[in-house]
C-alpha cells in the first residue's frame, strides 16, 4: 500500500466528519472553508472512481496549498478546523507528486 493510500485510509472518515462541521461553524468568517471543502469532496471522489488507480490530483492539492497559504491555521479557529489543515497536508505530502 502507498503512503497515500494509509493517508486516504487514516483521513478520509475523519475529513468527511470535520469538514462539513467546520464549514458550518467558521464559514461565516472564513469563506476560503467553502474551496477548501469543494476541493476536497473532488479529491474524495475522484479517490473513491479511481478504486486501486493512481487518480490524478495535483491540480486539487495545488489549489489546496494556494487557499490555505501551505494549510496555514488562522488563528481564531477550533482544533476541529487545525485538524482538517493537518489531515489535509498530510495527505498532499503522501501524494506520489
Amino acid at each position: 500500500m502507498t503512503r497515500f493510500a494509509e493517508a486516504v485510509e487514516r483521513y478520509f472518515k475523519l475529513l468527511e466528519t470535520y469538514v462539513p462541521v467546520v464549514a458550518r461553524v467558521h464559514g461565516e468568517h472564513h469563506p476560503e472553508f467553502h474551496e477548501v471543502r469543494r476541493l476536497f469532496e473532488e479529491i474524495r471522489d475522484k479517490v473513491q472512481a479511481a478504486k486501486e488507480a493512481r487518480p490524478e490530483l495535483g491540480t486539487e492539492f495545488a489549489r489546496l496549498r494556494g487557499i490555505t497559504d501551505n494549510y496555514t491555521v488562522p488563528g481564531d479557529v477550533c482544533e476541529s478546523y487545525a485538524a482538517v489543515y493537518k489531515m489535509l497536508a498530510e495527505l498532499d505530502q503522501a501524494y506520489d507528486w
